[in-house]
């Protein structure tokens, strides 16, 4: 879904959508605040389904890689280490850096934020559940002030209601015994 979709999407949902105005709303307010709180929502849902992405990297015993070293690997921004497979290793800094204590290549998962949104015709990162989730956040955000519409009660109440039902994994866990095991 692109950001023109989701915006026609909300605007339709709050019965502010006008799809002959530059901006597809004749509201002002509604228009300057649409693409901040679009970014707040989609940076919100990203936490709750993560956007994992694999850094392969050949290490030395004793290296240290911290989330700027794994950002710079990686090409975005990292919020959150996973799994972390290949050499043996000590998260140190609360979980911030990793110390190897082996030679060899270290396979990190990592969790992202989305790429910041630029022009119409961005494309989300998000899977299509929390797409469809998406616009009861972004307009309980834009009416929570809006006295008129009960300050978007309603659409904060939906939201609320499909998060709890959102589920975060993208496959169910599982267990791996590397070389057996010595009871």
């Amino acid at each position: 879904m692109t950001l023109a979709q989701m915006k026609g999407k909300v605007l339709a949902l709050i019965e502010e959508l006008n799809p002959h105005s530059e901006l597809l709303t004749d509201d002002p307010d509604i228009a300057a605040k649409l693409l901040p709180v679009i970014e707040q929502v989609m940076i919100e849902l990203s936490r709750l389904k993560k956007l994992p992405r694999l850094i392969t990297k050949e290490v030395k015993k004793g290296e240290l890689l911290d989330f700027a070293a794994l950002q710079a690997l990686c090409g975005r921004e990292i919020y959150q280490l996973g799994l972390i497979t290949g050499v043996e290793y000590l998260l140190r800094a609360g979980g911030t850096v990793v110390q190897i204590l082996s030679d060899g290549t270290a396979q990190v998962d990592v969790f992202v934020y989305p790429l910041p949104i630029e022009g119409d015709d961005y494309a989300f990162e998000l899977s299509r559940d929390v797409l469809e989730i998406m616009p009861y956040g972004i307009a309980a955000d834009l009416l929570k002030t809006d006295l008129s519409a009960d300050g978007g009660k309603i659409y904060a109440q939906r939201y609320a209601d499909l998060l709890r039902l959102l589920d975060p994994r993208y496959q169910l866990p599982g267990v791996q015994i590397l070389g057996g095991v010595t009871l």
